[in-house]
């Protein structure tokens, strides 16, 4: 699916339309469609277009989807030599903001397209788009393995943990078995959809999290 939709839009003159495919946390996929359709123009086989066919595709977004795109892309290339797709991981707030702006056609994410600031964002610069899921992932909560006392968290202790008015520092703040040992804290940062979707899930709000852990982009 992702392939022929990369094919309909190197085909386009202009950007217009565009297409959000999940994964399910979801991961989402968001592409610019083509300003009018391959049917339009009689769906010209694959083949017969391949030798005429250049240009440029730009990609960005979610590292969990990175992985498709990327895979996609080289086999897309091998029919297509003639166009250069670029693929990059700036996480899905980060591939949200360039697709809103119009710097890219296709944007990865792990989240939908719901922040009233991205949005509007869209809307301003006229950039329209859809939605169409590709499957479905999920997100762990993870101890170090040299942790040998917590075998179970609930989401009520996940939210004492996670909530941005946490004072928890301890383990034994989170339950009273636990030893008198420095909780510390590791997570994707806040351009991650990722990060959007599991703040929202345990604290009611994404982006409201504490501040002070240790933030990756290699989620």
């Amino acid at each position: 699916v992702l392939y022929k939709l990369m094919l309909a839009l190197e085909r386009s003159t202009k950007r217009g339309r565009g297409l959000i495919i999940t994964i399910g946390l979801p991961v989402i996929l968001i592409m610019m469609a083509c300003a009018s359709s391959p049917s339009e123009e009689g769906a010209a086989p694959v083949a017969e277009s391949a030798s005429k066919l250049k240009g440029t595709i730009e990609i960005d977004g979610s590292s969990t989807v990175y992985p498709i795109s990327e895979a996609v892309a080289e086999e897309f290339n091998k029919v297509f030599p003639k166009v250069r797709v670029n693929v990059g991981v700036s996480g899905t707030g980060g591939g949200f903001k360039r697709f809103t702006v119009g710097e890219t056609d296709i944007s990865d994410a792990s989240r939908l397209m719901k922040n009233p600031k991205e949005t509007s964002k869209a809307r301003e610069n006229g950039v329209t788009y859809d939605e169409l899921r590709l499957g479905t992932d999920g997100v762990s909560v993870m101890v170090n393995p040299d942790n040998n006392f917590v075998e179970c968290l609930t989401v009520k202790e996940l939210k004492a943990i996670w909530n941005p008015e946490s004072t928890i520092t301890n383990w034994n703040q989170v339950q009273s078995g636990f030893p008198d040992q420095k909780m510390r804290l590791y997570g994707p940062d806040s351009d991650s959809g990722t990060f959007d979707y599991f703040t929202e899930e345990i604290n009611g709000e994404a982006q409201a999290s504490r501040a002070d852990y240790t933030a990756s982009a290699d989620d």
